[in-house]
């Protein structure tokens, strides 16, 4: 029964959160807080000077006319969208300078974290049923590693597997973040596709990764693993390896339906030759599975000449088999540790790999995070100095295929990396240096 003049006068005291918050109540207080009045100051204050405040203020300055004319001559609602849109765009620009540093051991942004603490960056993931019905899992698990993270959902409440049909990983952030204070986890949130999975008959159509005594692990590209229990043949838990490279993009920059597309690369122009190959190429590599570090190694100087291409692919050997100059040692036992509400295991035999290739330039050419399973090979290493089995674990995706071997050492109880290579996708070249191998 409040007149409408009176709810304004009310509303042009609250702040954006909270007129945003006060449309949600019903559609007369949604028609009410759009007001243009309203929603011009608030975009005046924040954008002009104190001393132009002032003068808007006053009702016998030039800056009131205009101010005016832009009230009424828009439809209801311009001035909302045009100061959350200032904001957001304000506040992506200040995220994203931070990310500018580069650590010269990865060649990775190094102010990841500060940047994700200055966003209020989360992440969530969202079960879709086969009825459309939405099920939001938040608050996950969070392990940092030099180039990626690690997210880990568990809970006692999760959908039953046979009723779902798609997975979304979602970056969540506050729609108007508040230096000043922390964000509201009620208050509006802008989310930011990053990856869509599909769960229809997930544990046929997805590859099988390893399993211990209470469950199996399921990969889906790009780096998920769903977890499984064996008895219920039902989801225990999710977990996502997200590589620090466009991390932040993908998780800000997006929509909620369409996922971020990074511009293509500018390449320089040197001495790029097809009969030359690739050149003075870095790899950063890091195994590790959640909580532990197994590995973590860099290599400079990477190249390829015209006789590594081949099938589509050209190759870069980065640890050579009989070079045990090169050889490296993997600290502890291979494995994924997982843990939900009640139980904690580790499944063996396989690993996160993360790895971050470098261009001549320094900038980020392939980069990936995501789970790869150990196999035994029937072959036995005839090395001098390593008697033992050998051990497989490869990776393949759009842009390239890498392979790892490594030999057990019964008598030291530990794993040896004897032989790394990459082997680079001709298309992805192409595409990046916009010449043709």
């Amino acid at each position: 029964s409040m007149p409408s003049e009176t709810l304004l006068k009310i509303f042009s005291y609250l702040d954006a959160v909270s007129l945003l918050s006060v449309g949600c109540v019903n559609k007369r207080f949604y028609e009410l807080a759009n007001d243009n009045g309203i929603w011009l100051k608030l975009y005046s204050s924040s954008l002009h000077s104190k001393w132009t405040i002032w003068k808007m203020k006053s009702k016998q300055t030039e800056t009131v006319s205009l101010g005016c004319a832009a009230v009424h001559d828009k439809e209801p609602g311009y001035w909302k969208k045009e100061y959350i849109f200032k904001q957001t765009s304000a506040f992506k620009t200040r995220v994203m300078r931070l990310v500018k540093f580069l650590d010269p051991y990865t060649g990775l942004p190094c102010k990841n974290k500060e940047a994700m603490k200055v966003s209020g960056l989360r992440w969530i993931i969202v079960l879709k049923d086969k009825d459309g019905k939405e099920h939001v899992v938040e608050k996950p698990d969070l392990s940092f590693k030099d180039t990626s993270v690690t997210m880990l959902w568990y809970g006692t409440d999760w959908p039953c597997l046979d009723i779902l049909s798609t997975l979304k990983l979602f970056g969540v952030t506050p729609l108007l973040p508040d230096q000043s204070r922390p964000p509201n986890k009620n208050g509006p949130r802008r989310f930011s596709l990053i990856a869509e999975y599909r769960l229809d008959n997930l544990t046929e159509n997805s590859a099988a990764v390893g399993a211990d005594e209470l469950v199996q692990l399921f990969s889906l590209s790009p780096g998920l693993l769903v977890g499984m229990w064996k008895e219920k043949n039902e989801i225990a838990f999710v977990m996502a390896n997200l590589h620090y490279n466009q991390l932040l993009e993908r998780s800000i920059l997006g929509s909620a339906t369409v996922q971020y597309t990074p511009p293509p690369n500018k390449p320089l122009l040197d001495d790029i030759d097809s009969e030359y190959g690739l050149h003075d190429y870095s790899l950063h590599l890091d195994l590790h599975g959640r909580n532990c570090m197994y590995l973590c190694g860099s290599f400079k100087c990477l190249f390829c000449r015209k006789r590594d291409i081949e099938n589509g692919y050209l190759r870069l050997r980065v640890v050579n088999l009989k070079d045990n100059r090169k050889h490296l040692p993997i600290i502890g036992t291979l494995g994924i540790c997982w843990e939900t509400d009640a139980f904690k295991g580790n499944v063996k035999d396989c690993f996160v790999m993360d790895l971050t290739l470098l261009d001549e330039t320094g900038k980020p050419f392939w980069c990936f995070s995501a789970p790869v399973h150990m196999e035994l090979s029937t072959e036995s290493s005839g090395l001098y100095d390593y008697m033992g089995h050998i051990y497989t674990a490869d990776y393949a995706d759009s842009e390239g295929k890498v392979c790892v071997e490594f030999v057990w050492l019964e008598e030291t109880k530990e794993y040896i990396m004897v032989s790394l290579v990459l082997y680079v996708s001709t298309q992805k070249v192409n595409s990046w240096y916009g010449t043709n191998y």
